[in-house]
């Protein structure tokens, strides 16, 4: 999503190698997606539909 708007930003990081910010928003596994700086959070791997809808219910939080 990131690549076709440029309203969407994107960042994956190592999450063993970023302690900090694994415990920040309590990453226990991976893929584990964090929407909105915490306002939304996906664990596991998703359709595009589910995570557009956990994108959509993060934005109005």
């Amino acid at each position: 999503m990131a690549m076709e708007s440029d309203m969407v930003q994107a960042e994956m990081v190592e999450a063993s190698e970023f302690r900090e910010l694994s415990n920040q928003y309590h990453i226990m596994g991976v893929p584990d997606t964090v929407i909105n700086h915490g306002k939304g959070k996906m664990v596991g791997a998703a359709p595009e539909g589910q995570l557009l809808a956990e994108i959509m219910k993060a934005l109005k939080n």
